[in-house]
């Protein structure tokens, strides 16, 4: 979701206000921009997760990850993606919320090869053509429809080194303590693999 209109919404500390009519739309750069914004995706969210379908995780079912404007559907099939994508572009469009079409992407995610063969280019829904993916990245963590995290991996890997090899000249220092170059090599060659 990339382009909003924040229309009808006041939040005061003690209760909802009445609606009022916003004659013009808020710039991104507006500070109550990224406040409205949140408000009306939870809407959205909240909606998404009454569709009764996705994954069952424990006793949960999970159909929607959201982290600020990204936002990943769930679904066990085709059916269930299209009525999640319906539900939840019925609501935004409802809060003046857009999907952004070249931002998004699909994925089919399997443990089976058959999927291999059926490489669809595209999934259709409404006015709608979202472009299909072997992997993509969300929240930094690479998926892909084999459901194989050695992709994920081999990156966190190469960037572990990049961000290893990169101070060299302050570890090979002798200037230098060891206690600030084992506070260096903990904060982030190991943040980088996790």
């Amino acid at each position: 979701m990339d382009s909003w209109n924040a229309n009808k919404i006041l939040y005061n500390t003690i209760q909802w206000s009445s609606f009022f009519e916003n004659k013009t739309d808020l710039k991104e750069s507006d500070p109550l921009s990224p406040i409205l914004f949140n408000l009306a995706l939870q809407k959205v969210i909240q909606s998404i997760k009454m569709v009764p379908s996705g994954i069952k995780i424990g006793r949960e079912l999970l159909n929607v990850l959201a982290y600020a404007d990204d936002t990943a559907l769930i679904g066990k099939n085709e059916i269930e993606i299209r009525k999640l994508f319906a539900e939840m572009e019925n609501i935004a469009r409802k809060f003046g919320l857009q999907i952004n079409q070249e931002k998004t992407e699909h994925v089919i995610v399997e443990r089976k090869s058959s999927l291999k063969k059926n490489k669809i280019g595209h999934l259709k829904i409404k006015n709608y053509k979202f472009k299909r993916v072997e992997n993509f990245k969300y929240l930094g963590v690479i998926l892909n429809e084999d459901n194989n995290n050695q992709v994920d991996l081999q990156e966190r890997i190469k960037n572990s080194n990049k961000t290893y090899f990169m101070p060299q000249n302050f570890f090979k220092n002798k200037n230098i303590p060891m206690k600030p170059k084992l506070r260096l090599k903990n904060t982030m060659i190991e943040k980088a693999l996790t």
